[in-house]
């Protein structure tokens, strides 16, 4: 237990530390580091993966329902827990619940864990939380603009039309030229030292964690409830989807970089040391009105 955590978990959180170390130290633009993400690396690391993946296509279908199967039982439970709070402090604890702010911490762990068909299979789980982040998040969270901005902010990711032209590769066949795959390849190798850059650049700059009782609830919920659905699928003889791929947090670039809220005012975690589980703290605090705020430098 204590080698696996120490090879697994040391590599992000030295990389994490430098991030955080250069936030203390110097003036840097979260949104900049978050714009050559999700625009430049996040795209490249979708595109090898889903062109060299070894996942079927029946893999992933069994992954996105687990994923979806598991996160509507969260927010049925969420919501209902939480019926003694405004509606407004309701969504949020059914937001936080739901919308695995997926990325920064999960994409590394799931490699260094489990290797590229880890890796793989962190993947699928990360683009569809992304769908579920500008489609249902928007409703939940209470924005304005409802779901139609959403929707426009999801299709202007280039992630997505990486997916999807991976996808036409994959499908027909088609070789892409060694000299244009390499260089591809370049900008996906720096995909995840960048996303743990950015989490540690996201925890320097912040001063302090507010703890409420949505927030804790939120964080009981996603961080014990959900992996007991695991459990109850291994304990059955299935593979459970749950249990095959790591919960991981933090995926707020896709916010920022979009031009809208980031999900840190809304969306708050705790550090959860496992061999393969991991949350990471996040600044945050649910006022009593019911609104989702964090604190800053």
């Amino acid at each position: 237990m204590l080698a696996a955590l120490v090879q697994v978990v040391l590599p992000v959180v030295l990389v994490a530390a430098v991030g955080y170390v250069l936030a203390r130290s110097f003036e840097l633009d979260r949104q900049t580091l978050n714009k050559v993400g999700m625009h430049g690396l996040t795209p490249a690391l979708a595109f090898t993966s889903i062109v060299k993946t070894e996942v079927s296509p029946g893999q992933g279908v069994w992954l996105v329902a687990g994923y979806v199967a598991a996160n509507v039982l969260a927010g049925l439970v969420a919501w209902g827990v939480a019926a003694r709070w405004p509606g407004r402090t309701r969504r949020g604890v059914v937001a936080c619940t739901v919308i695995g702010n997926n990325g920064n911490f999960g994409l590394p762990v799931a490699l260094l864990a489990l290797g590229q068909p880890g890796l793989d299979q962190a993947l699928v789980i990360f683009i569809v939380s992304v769908v579920v982040m500008f489609t249902i998040g928007p409703v939940l969270y209470g924005s304005h603009d409802g779901l139609g901005a959403g929707l426009r902010s999801l299709v202007r990711l280039p992630v997505l039309w990486a997916l999807v032209l991976a996808s036409v590769v994959r499908l027909t066949g088609m070789t892409v030229p060694v000299g244009v795959m390499r260089g591809i390849e370049l900008l996906a190798a720096a995909a995840i030292p960048l996303v743990l850059l950015q989490l540690g650049v996201q925890l320097g700059q912040s001063r302090r964690i507010h703890l409420t009782a949505p927030v804790l609830l939120s964080v009981g919920l996603r961080s014990v409830g959900l992996p007991l659905l695991g459990l109850a699928g291994a304990a059955s003889s299935s593979r459970s989807v749950t249990r095959r791929i790591p919960r991981w947090r933090n995926s707020s670039g896709y916010f920022l970089g979009a031009g809208m809220n980031p999900p840190s005012r809304w969306i708050a975690a705790s550090t959860r040391p496992g061999a393969v589980q991991f949350r990471v703290s996040r600044h945050g605090r649910c006022r009593e009105d019911g609104a989702f705020t964090t604190t800053r430098p």
